[in-house]
């Protein structure tokens, strides 16, 4: 982001500006990160992340529940095929609901900004591009999003049943639920990483454009910021960030999917002790 620093050079803000860190690995961001900005900027963004994950994973998480059963038992559809389409629109209303803050978040690990500064961040957004700026990269982030969910379910259930087989157990344990769901995210996040390297550096230029006030000139769609990728830096590019992505999402993923089983299998069994009483 250099070449938005548009006062660098000049007398009266040079000392503002520091050259920025440029990283090796994921080891060595963490190091450098670290060493440069302490230890809490690590969290950065975790009230935005924090506020996202909840509403996210209710809406998520419970649409998918319906919308699986009532695709099995009201339609009376079957196939390994219901967990992927399932999967696919649960994520797509999760997504929608939920983009605006992803852009708050993504503003708040990118620059260090308060909350009065993010508000007005936010307010000018808006006042030039209208309340659709607040929805920046939804395309990129359902082409990522929508496709990682239905690949996601659709392995998860393989793999959970693959298991299943494998120890001679017909219920789902936190240990099989937390297997599955590493292995099935990491398989998705690697598959759609180059939609989620898009829709980044989309968000980036809403960052741009707030800086410069003026529109950029090179077109932002989705397809044109993947061929612009590819002519840069190749299929390197295309999945920048692999292995921060991998290691964030197949423990994420695993460590949700398998608190989610244990919930539902707690409450499932409470409700069950009720009744007989």
């Amino acid at each position: 982001m250099d070449h938005i620093y548009v006062c660098r050079n000049g007398s009266s803000c040079t000392s503002l500006y520091r050259t920025q860190t440029h990283f090796n690995g994921t080891l060595d961001a963490f190091v450098k990160i670290t060493r440069r900005e302490g230890a809490r900027a690590l969290w950065s963004g975790l009230p935005p992340t924090l506020v996202m994950a909840v509403p996210a994973t209710v809406i998520y998480f419970t649409c998918y529940d319906q919308l699986r059963d009532g695709l099995r038992y009201s339609l009376g559809l079957h196939g390994s095929h219901i967990p992927l389409i399932a999967g696919g629109l649960a994520r797509l209303g999760a997504v929608t609901v939920i983009s605006p803050l992803e852009l708050v978040r993504t503003k708040m690990q990118s620059r260090k900004l308060t909350y009065r500064e993010l508000n007005v961040c936010i307010r000018s957004a808006v006042a030039q591009s209208g309340w659709l700026s607040l929805w920046k990269g939804w395309g990129p982030t359902v082409l990522r999003d929508v496709p990682f969910s239905a690949l996601y379910w659709f392995n998860y259930e393989l793999v959970k049943e693959w298991l299943h087989e494998q120890h001679f157990i017909s219920q789902t344990d936190f240990s099989i639920s937390f297997t599955a769901g590493a292995i099935s995210g990491a398989v998705a996040a690697v598959l759609t990483l180059p939609f989620d390297v898009v829709k980044t550096r989309r968000q980036i230029q809403l960052g741009e454009m707030e800086t410069l006030g003026v529109p950029l000139k090179r077109s932002s769609a989705t397809w044109h910021i993947l061929k612009d990728i590819w002519a840069e830096s190749g299929h390197r590019g295309l999945f920048a960030g692999f292995l921060p992505r991998v290691i964030k999402v197949a423990p994420a993923c695993a460590i949700m999917i398998s608190s989610y089983e244990f919930g539902k299998a707690f409450f499932q069994e409470m409700n069950l002790r009720e009744k007989r009483r």
